[in-house]
């Protein structure tokens, strides 16, 4: 788990025991304390983490550094929200265990529900119907985002009710929380967390995230270099603020079906021209030469990301690996190579492909490494039994001198390849991967 996560979560228990020892459990019965406190714990660390994927939905680029890129952050949100529905069903759960702890132990020592009359008493009923309402649809959109075959311009849409069913839970545990929290540190760190959730889901709501970081432009060329792959290169306006090379954005076809992550396949020249390499990985990306046209209008948000070439450690040995469409950022690199070269870079790029006579990219590869004498090329062609693997990398270098590894594609093969390294290369390996899991 991710060491921020944790600490967020420890922060929440923590401030959770802190109330407990203060004000005590409620009641001298065991069993009916221990399943008032889970209750209330879960409850919290429910609305808490639900509070953090909200202000992590809103891509907050401050996040970045420490987390080590925008691709993270989504997978940080993607498992927070796992979690937080993880709590929230438990709570749920505990919630409808009364009635067994009833018939196990009885009645006795059963926490007293707090009373409230008049408008705090209407407003807790509803609270309470918001919340049970809430859990189930919260865990229908969870499955749903889970389901990879589910269509992605369907699934944006459900998608964007996130916010309002966020609303409805910070309302159901504002109304619902023990009322000695609000005097305690709890409440305060539990307001903060629902104030800073609300905004973060305002801003959602509003349309709000990314949009000082969004450029319109048009597209200048299409074409497809194979039959599965699509080059769009596009012009944008002033507000494209330039990019890294190795850096993505969320780039804007159809207003339908919205953003979706690509790498950007150029070196920034400061011409605010950028080119995206396309796969064919979906419904959308397959049609995609058929959707668009020279001339048609785009938005492309970002830049994003922190797979950029400044970050190595010159001392370390480098190493780059990509495996099909995984080559877009490299090839990002060599551009930006050939325009500032590097004199003190040295480094093997491998690239692992089906078919070398058809890939679109080889010939590219092999024209732009021409020019760099520190860049040493490698293809390996699995039809042709060239197979790339931990142990035929292991089997290349010795493994007593530190070695970074830059790494972008399929997540099975990057696993692959760090499991076998680690174990060769013990002590000595610095694995750099792009997360690109934004659901």
């Amino acid at each position: 788990m991710n060491i921020y996560l944790t600490g967020f979560i420890a922060l929440l228990v923590l401030a959770w025991a802190g109330a407990l020892a203060v004000s005590g459990p409620g009641t001298n019965s065991l069993p009916w304390a221990i399943q008032s406190q889970a209750f209330y714990l879960s409850g919290l660390l429910a609305i808490g983490l639900m509070s953090l994927v909200m202000v992590l939905a809103t891509r907050p680029t401050w996040l970045e550094r420490p987390l080590g890129g925008m691709d993270r952050v989504y997978r940080l949100h993607k498992w927070t929200a796992i979690l937080a529905v993880t709590f929230a069903a438990m709570h749920w759960l505990l919630e409808e265990g009364d009635d067994l702890i009833k018939s196990m132990f009885g009645c006795l020592g059963q926490p007293q529900e707090e009373e409230f009359s008049g408008l705090l008493h209407d407003l807790r009923d509803v609270g309470e119907e918001l919340g049970e309402i809430g859990i189930y649809l919260l865990l229908a959109m969870v499955i749903l985002s889970l389901l990879k075959r589910f269509p992605y311009n369907i699934w944006r849409h459900i998608h964007r009710a996130m916010p309002l069913l966020y609303l409805a839970l910070a309302f159901h545990a504002a109304m619902l929380a023990p009322s000695h929290y609000w005097s305690q540190p709890l409440g305060l760190l539990l307001g903060v967390l629902l104030v800073v959730g609300s905004f973060a889901a305002v801003m959602t709501l509003l349309g709000l995230v990314g949009h000082t970081r969004r450029a319109r432009g048009t597209i200048l060329s299409i074409s497809t270099p194979s039959r599965d792959v699509t080059e769009v290169v596009c012009q944008l306006d002033s507000r494209w603020r330039g990019h890294c090379a190795g850096q993505f954005a969320f780039v804007n076809f159809d207003r339908w079906e919205g953003h979706h992550p690509f790498t950007i396949a150029s070196a920034d020249h400061g011409g605010r021209r950028v080119t995206f390499l396309i796969k064919a990985l979906g419904d959308f990306t397959r049609a995609l030469p058929q959707r668009i046209a020279v001339g048609q209008a785009v938005t492309v948000e970002g830049p994003y990301g922190f797979f950029e070439l400044p970050r190595r450690n010159p001392e370390a040995r480098q190493i780059w690996v990509a495996g099909g469409i995984g080559i877009t950022p490299f090839i990002a690199w060599l551009e930006a190579l050939r325009a500032n070269p590097d004199a003190s870079l040295v480094t093997d790029l491998h690239y692992s492909t089906r078919n070398q006579e058809s890939d679109p990219f080889v010939e590219r590869l092999k024209s732009l490494c021409a020019d760099l004498p520190g860049v040493s090329l490698h293809i390996h062609d699995s039809q042709s039994g060239s197979t790339l693997s931990a142990e035929h990398l292991a089997s290349m270098y010795e493994g007593l001198r530190k070695t970074e590894v830059w790494f972008c594609g399929p997540r099975r093969f990057a696993k692959q390849l760090r499991t076998g390294l680690n174990r060769a290369w013990r002590g000595h390996l610095q694995f750099h991967q792009e997360a690109f899991e934004m659901r």
